[in-house]
């Protein structure tokens, strides 16, 4: 308490309640302690300061100010491992022992302010500050993703335009991806037309060692041209599908492109062609109306 000074209080009461709670620990001479691993001081430190809030906001001059922390810090001492009324006693004795120090008015203000303080609350105090606290506490360091650096508003577009652009492009991606499954279809059947062959041509030698006769040479003819058919027929058939999905795609864009958003309102004012037709109109309907007259 030698650090407690009316000045010492008065800058705690100038202070933000951190600052000010800081600025009172010093002043009580307290080492640095953890907030949250050190409940019990933490909340003793509160109480003080708010006894120095009441104090100043109650009028007591800055050394009565002083003498009601000393109380605060006495009292809470005195009354630890008491029972309520032990306590009360306890509160009413410090009260005739401070009535010289203080006026009446400010005895009877810090006698209401105990009562409806820490007598109202006795017990919670006595849990917190009177025994000791068993703290369970889990530290979790979590790293935050800071968001990406946006772009410049320069940048930026109407969001109906952007999604137009998306939507046309998902367009444009769809046309491009049907037309690669049409060339890896050509390269398949162009494959498999070539492993039937060579298996037909293969089976057609193990079977015959000798010269082939014209009609085996004529239906091995026929098999490999149907074999060319059959694969032309299906390619074909892809090909056509793919076509009037393509065509479709074409349409949807074509549909698109005609409803797309405007990307910014249009001005009139700073387009010297807009400008000159409207002066352009407005001699016209001036020298209308002086025909008339």
């Amino acid at each position: 308490m030698a650090l407690l000074t009316p000045q010492g209080v008065k800058k705690v009461f100038q202070f933000q309640k951190t600052e000010g709670r800081e600025h009172l620990r010093r002043l009580l001479n307290w080492e640095e302690f953890d907030e949250l691993r050190d409940s019990r001081r933490s909340i003793l430190l509160d109480t003080l300061y708010e006894s120095i809030i009441f104090a100043v906001g109650k009028g007591f001059p800055w050394v009565e100010v002083v003498k009601v922390v000393k109380f605060t810090e006495e009292l809470i001492k005195e009354t630890k491992g008491c029972s309520i009324t032990e306590a009360v006693t306890i509160l009413g004795n410090k009260l005739r022992d401070y009535q010289g120090q203080f006026n009446t008015t400010h005895l009877l203000a810090l006698c209401d302010y105990f009562h409806n303080t820490f007598i109202r609350h006795y017990k919670l105090y006595q849990y917190v500050l009177g025994q000791d606290q068993e703290v369970n506490l889990t530290v979790i360091h979590l790293e935050v993703c800071l968001p990406p650096q946006p772009l410049p508003l320069s940048e930026g577009m109407d969001r109906e335009l952007w999604k137009h652009e998306q939507q046309v492009a998902e367009l444009s991606m769809a046309e491009v991806q049907k037309r690669t499954n049409v060339l890896l279809l050509k390269e398949t059947l162009h494959l498999e037309q070539e492993h039937m062959l060579q298996k037909k041509f293969s089976e057609v030698l193990a079977q015959h060692t000798q010269v082939l006769k014209r009609e085996e040479l004529e239906n091995l003819v026929q098999e490999a041209i149907q074999i060319q058919i059959e694969c032309l027929k299906k390619l074909l058939q892809y090909e056509i599908q793919i076509t009037f999905d393509i065509l479709d795609l074409k349409l949807q864009k074509k549909a698109l492109n005609l409803n797309a958003p405007v990307p910014f309102p249009l001005s009139i004012t700073g387009q010297p062609g807009q400008d000159e037709s409207l002066k352009f109109n407005k001699a016209n309907k001036g020298k209308k109306a002086k025909a008339k007259n």
